[in-house]
């Protein structure tokens, strides 16, 4: 199956950890891994160099068992994975219930701060705001970046604030120049078209489990990607939750078939307390 752009190896590691490791107290063996994404059409080096570097960013703990290496999650991974798992089931793509809120961000930074500006509005788009104006960016409900700008040590250049729009504010007018709404709504109708047929189609098992894991990868990457606008204000054929159907109805259709390759393919050992 071809996709709209290609998934990173890291995005689908987390994936796969997300879906056969979270919650278990369990390390996988990392030939199970490479046997996976090979299946996934990512070769063995770059597995293994994915799974060397999630270790030394702390995203991945090693565990020995003989001769074979096993790979667990670490606090770190399992909050990552927490999140994506409320964006993917809890929080998902619709926002209906926006109470009018709207969180406003204004960065006042020196000129010879190009890096500090560009981190810090990355980081602002990652986290679902828009520049409405060039030193103030502002998105829907209530936005906690504390943590964010003191990561950036940004703090004393920030100012946070929850506001209302005023009666006469025309808000759809806003999110249409303050956001990228075309480009966000052709991510949704490209997936749409790409995973439909799969509400129909049955694969073999051991496709189903590499199918499953490319669906919940791409299907988190672009939500993640979406700052969750009131659908009230959005364009009436908005296409998220269209998407969002599409996404559970296949997830769901290929989810048995994934489990018995998974219970087949799969080299899962208990954590031990004694390795890090």
């Amino acid at each position: 199956m071809t996709t709209e752009e290609s998934l990173r190896p890291q995005s689908l590691m987390l994936t796969f950890l997300g879906e056969q490791v979270l919650g278990r107290d369990v390390c996988v063996y990392s030939g199970s891994v490479i046997d996976v994404f090979a299946r996934a059409g990512i070769g063995e080096q770059a597995t293994r160099s994915t799974l060397t570097r999630m270790v030394n960013r702390g995203l991945l703990r090693r565990q020995r068992e003989g001769r074979r290496m096993y790979f667990g999650l670490t606090d770190r991974s399992t909050a990552v994975l927490r999140d994506g798992e409320r964006r993917i089931w809890h929080t998902g793509a619709v926002n209906r219930q926006w109470d009018g809120t709207w969180t406003l961000l204004g960065f006042s930074l020196p000129e010879s701060w190009q890096r500090q500006r560009h981190d810090l509005r990355s980081q602002l788009t990652w986290s679902g705001f828009g520049p409405l104006f060039n030193g103030l960016w502002i998105a829907p409900g209530q936005i906690d970046v504390t943590e964010l700008v003191a990561e950036l040590g940004l703090s004393a250049h920030v100012k946070v604030f929850r506001a209302h729009a005023d009666t006469g504010t025309d808000i759809g007018a806003m999110i249409e120049e303050t956001w990228e709404l075309s480009e966000l709504a052709a991510r949704y109708e490209a997936f749409v078209e790409r995973w439909q047929p799969w509400e129909t189609q049955v694969p073999g098992a051991d496709d189903a489990l590499t199918l499953r894991l490319r669906l919940q990868a791409e299907w988190l990457r672009l939500i993640r990607r979406d700052p969750r606008l009131p659908v009230r204000h959005l364009p009436e054929d908005w296409p998220a939750d269209r998407a969002e159907k599409t996404f559970r109805a296949v997830h769901e259709r290929l989810t048995p078939l994934a489990q018995e390759a998974a219970e087949r393919l799969l080299d899962l050992v208990p954590v031990r307390d004694d390795q890090a």
